[in-house]
């Protein structure tokens, strides 16, 4: 099974939640929050395909955007890994749905849309101990629903793709990407709720889970039939 890791297993994450980010890059730049905004609205795909290499590359990218100091690099650094690793934290209902798929057999894995800073964050997460395999953006050079990212997580879980089974939110286009890729997908409600950011959705005809939660019973109902 793979995962999508943002509106699906934490948060998605919101406009306000956005501006407070905004808010504190701009404190640690010294610059006008709207200019902070507006460079880390902008930065969007730079940060996620591959372009920005580290979270340091990333500090460097929005320090130029806004034409600050470079003398702050390391505070931009420090706020990146800190809203990092605060949007990688994970409801323990969660968790434990991870547990109980491992523990019925399951290989899971996830694909997402990230910036170098979550995945730098990524193997100190509470999430990390449960996955077999992780594929993010800005490491592979692509995002959704680039036919690559869901080759590069299928080659990492080991795992052959109409054996797979796809479960996302839908941002980024993902689930009709992985049914290109031959794998089956199934639309989780978004985490946080419809105020949560998502990019590239489109409508989804097909079926829709309320969370990963029931993920464990649903696949063991599956398997009875």
């Amino acid at each position: 099974m793979i995962l999508d890791l943002f509106g699906t297993l934490v948060l998605a994450p919101t406009s306000s939640e956005r501006s407070v980010a905004a808010a504190q890059l701009a404190w640690a730049m010294r610059v006008p929050m709207t200019v902070a905004e507006t460079a880390l609205s902008g930065s969007w795909q730079a940060r996620h395909d591959g372009r920005l290499r580290s979270g340091t590359a990333v500090a460097t990218h929005l320090i130029e955007r806004c034409s600050a100091s470079a003398t702050c690099t390391h505070e931009i650094e420090a706020v990146l890994a800190r809203l990092a690793h605060h949007r990688l934290q994970a409801d323990g209902t969660l968790l434990q749905a991870l547990n109980d798929l491992r523990q019925g057999g399951i290989r899971l894995a996830v694909l997402s849309d990230a910036s170098p800073d979550i995945a730098e964050a990524w193997d100190r997460s509470e999430l990390a101990s449960h996955f077999d395999a992780v594929v993010f953006s800005c490491r592979a050079g692509a995002v959704k629903p680039d036919r690559r990212l869901f080759q590069a997580v299928l080659r990492e879980l080991g795992a052959e793709a109409d054996r797979t089974l796809y479960c996302g939110d839908g941002g980024g286009d993902e689930l009709a990407g992985a049914e290109r890729a031959g794998m089956r997908a199934l639309r989780v409600a978004r985490r946080g709720g419809p105020t949560g950011l998502a990019f590239g959705e489109v409508p989804w005809p097909g079926r829709t889970v309320p969370a990963v939660e029931i993920l464990p019973s649903l696949l063991d109902g599956w398997g009875e039939r």
